[in-house]
């Protein structure tokens, strides 16, 4: 699951400290939004199935 920024107040549940790290995280950077899913997060997705299968 992808979140943008606004949802990360789900993980972490303090606007102040979610405000925070987002801005600490993001200066001086350059956000690239391509609109396809992570290639690591389809990896790791696909590789927790086959352990699920496996088991």
């Amino acid at each position: 699951m992808t979140l943008t920024f606004g949802g990360w107040t789900r993980t972490f549940t303090d606007p102040r400290l979610c405000a925070a790290i987002v801005d600490r995280l993001t200066f001086g950077g350059n956000i690239i939004e391509t609109g396809t899913e992570s290639y690591r997060l389809a990896s790791t997705r696909a590789a927790r199935g086959q352990d699920v299968a496996a088991g």
